[in-house]
């Protein structure tokens, strides 16, 4: 009788298990695209997008669709453009020497509507190539991708990719490492999109697959919290919230080089 009691609790605990977080729960709605031609990701702001190329950005109107501004710089000095966001009136743009090293970072700084390049922020070397850029909380958070082959700086490899939070002055305060539920679903590549939801949760996308992780920083250690996993159609790259439109996120398809509006359900 007893273990019939422990199998029938074992069956009840099965049923309500939550599913692992590494297979995707759900899935994003795509709503909208923009022919744009980019190629590593997208930022968004109230009445604008901005396709983001290595060294060229261009702006186009959310409603239109339609081109407004351009930027293209010396491919020497920005050979890799990852990402952009637009945080407190600034285009802040993720940039490194990718797929040159030893890896170098940097954090370029745009005027949002002309797109003249206005300062950079040198971060140095020995953390990885910077992948993203976000303002969170009152500090900065920047992720660093490290990967296994072209583009890697060895001994370190895909397992290397940490999220840095900076203050004001850029100065180091904490990290984080990602856990083997994301390392092994980006190996051998890396991060390459991200940013903090309205939900507070932060939401990661890697190089290649159509899945959003989501994250939160955990009661204790040095580790991410994997919490969930979603899919979209955008295949990883640089992705970004739209402060206007709580739950819905911009990506890229690399297929057909369009824009995408997303449609996210929020993490309960």
């Amino acid at each position: 009788m007893f273990l019939e009691i422990l199998a029938g609790l074992a069956v009840q605990a099965a049923a309500v298990a939550p599913p692992p977080a590494d297979r995707p729960t759900a899935r994003a709605e795509t709503v909208r695209r923009y022919a744009s031609g980019a190629t590593q990701g997208v930022a968004v702001g109230p009445n604008d997008l901005y396709a983001v190329s290595n060294w060229r950005l261009v702006r186009y109107g959310k409603k239109t669709g339609q081109q407004r501004a351009e930027w293209t710089g010396d491919k020497a000095r920005f050979p890799h453009i990852n990402s952009c966001g637009l945080i407190e009136r600034e285009l802040v743009c993720a940039s490194s020497n990718f797929p040159g090293t030893p890896q170098v970072s940097t954090v370029e700084v745009f005027d949002p509507q002309t797109l003249a390049h206005r300062r950079s922020i040198a971060l140095g070397l020995g953390t990885g190539s910077i992948t993203w850029v976000d303002r969170h909380d009152g500090a900065w958070w920047a992720m660093f991708a490290n990967y296994d082959g072209r583009g890697g700086e060895p001994p370190r490899d895909h397992r290397h990719t940490t999220l840095v939070k900076f203050d004001d002055q850029w100065r180091r305060l904490e990290a984080w490492a990602l856990p083997a539920t994301v390392l092994e679903r980006i190996a051998p590549m890396s991060v390459s999109g991200g940013g903090w939801g309205p939900d507070g949760r932060l939401y990661l996308s890697g190089h290649d697959r159509p899945e959003l992780y989501v994250m939160r920083l955990p009661d204790g250690g040095g580790v991410l919290d994997h919490v969930d996993t979603i899919g979209m159609e955008a295949e990883g790259q640089a992705v970004d919230w739209d402060e206007s439109q709580p739950g819905m996120l911009y990506g890229i398809t690399r297929r057909t080089r369009e824009i995408l509006a997303m449609k996210v359900p929020l993490a309960r």
